[in-house]
């Protein structure tokens, strides 16, 4: 694709990208592979340090010393990002221009075809007590065939003027799309994210969405009644509302051919939406590097992303979380016996185990290529990164780096 072809693509991107990037993008045989390791950053509690500090990972120790090391924060200092916005930005996207909800990224990834108008929510089966108040925001992890069977309850809710639709997406989370007309998508969430509190109810955030919200505590009041024997799935969550975006296509930003390798359907939605191709693949990380194998020749760009960080720093437990680091690195030989030009490993965000949440601490980053130059990093942790020489930079600025080492981006100036 030529340069205006791309620059026309990108006339309302923010700088740099819109000016800068698109000019200097160049064709290479090179190939770049991206691994979100979802969740990885986290912070230093006891003499163990960080989960990524305890962690023995020998394979990313190694990129390290080979490459350059630093720490990206998301969104802004001190802010939590949400892992759309955390995926967003190392993708090269200001995630402050470009908000995605939960619900339209849950939506895409499982292939379900919204349209202009329709409002989409990510949704949680939760447990409530016997007092009416949060026990588990998961609902135990519920499997995806029980998670099934519970949304057929909720196919038939009718309610007035809309059509309600609703589709499983895995373990305890599904997707909710209203779709009408009138119908805003500027909407507060149900979940408090706490535990012992009532979900709350959804509020309009804006004028245009008051009858959005009150026809969205209607299909809650009425999921509610029809989960009460349910236990542990006995309530819902609402999070993540928004209406279906318009992004500018990372292939055309880039110039590259892009492939997106995600089990997990949130990741997968979020990447189909920028424009990449999306390849099948199984449940587990195995096959994910199966998959990134299979079809090598095909891409020049692979987004592959590991999720049982999170899963383990969002449930509050450090061991689970420095195992899943473990089991990340013994995969790291197997990437790097394709032959990339590139590789770079990141976070979206970090999901501390002592926060049980996601956290505002920045996130390791490392960049490994022939060209990048070895810093005085030894190990891929939060402590050592710190002195790496990508220094402390915000996420979107990841992906000009990548490119210039994977020498697709010409020289600027005379």
């Amino acid at each position: 694709m030529s340069f205006m072809a791309r620059r026309r693509a990108l006339d309302t991107l923010p700088e740099p990208m819109p000016d800068l990037v698109p000019r200097l993008t160049t064709a290479a045989a090179t190939k770049i592979v991206l691994v979100r390791v979802d969740g990885l950053g986290g912070v230093r509690t006891d003499a163990l340090g960080s989960e990524r500090h305890a962690a023995a990972t020998p394979n990313l120790d190694r990129l390290a010393r080979e490459g350059s090391s630093g720490l990206h924060t998301v969104v802004a200092p001190g802010v939590t990002a949400g892992s759309g916005a955390g995926h967003l930005a190392v993708f090269g996207y200001d995630p402050l221009v470009y908000e995605l909800g939960r619900g339209e990224l849950s939506a895409a990834g499982v292939g379900f075809p919204l349209k202009p108008g329709d409002v989409a929510a990510r949704v949680n089966f939760c447990t409530l007590d016997a007092n009416g108040v949060i026990a588990d925001r998961r609902a135990g992890r519920i499997s995806t065939e029980v998670n099934i069977g519970l949304t057929e309850r909720l196919r038939d809710i009718r309610l007035p003027g809309v059509e309600v639709l609703v589709e499983p997406v895995k373990e305890h989370r599904f997707v909710l799309v209203l779709r009408g007309a009138g119908l805003g998508g500027r909407l507060s969430e149900t979940d408090p994210q706490t535990l012992g509190t009532p979900p709350l109810p959804v509020r309009a955030l804006e004028p245009s969405s008051e009858r959005t919200a009150d026809l969205v505590n209607r299909f809650v009041a009425e999921a509610r009644q029809r989960l009460t024997d349910a236990a542990p799935a006995n309530m819902v969550l609402l999070r993540g509302f928004d209406q279906l975006p318009a992004l500018p296509r990372f292939p055309e930003i880039f110039g590259l051919r892009a492939a997106a390798i995600a089990a997990y359907p949130m990741y997968r939605g979020l990447a189909k939406l920028v424009g990449m191709e999306v390849l099948k693949t199984g449940s587990g990380f195995a096959d994910e590097v199966a998959t990134l194998r299979q079809h090598w020749e095909g891409y020049d760009y692979f987004f592959v992303h590991y999720k049982d960080t999170d899963k383990a720093g969002e449930d509050g437990d450090f061991d689970a979380k420095v195992s899943a680091l473990e089991r990340f690195d013994a995969f790291v030989p197997e990437i790097r016996a394709l032959g990339p030009d590139v590789i770079v490993v990141s976070g979206d965000h970090a999901s501390p185990s002592v926060l049980a949440s996601h956290g505002w601490q920045p996130v390791p980053v490392l960049l490994w290529s022939r060209y990048c130059g070895a810093d005085p990093v030894k190990a891929f942790s939060e402590r050592a990164c710190a002195a790496g020489t990508l220094g402390v930079m915000p996420a979107q600025h990841l992906m000009p780096l990548v490119m210039a080492n994977a020498l697709r981006l010409t020289k600027y100036g005379a």
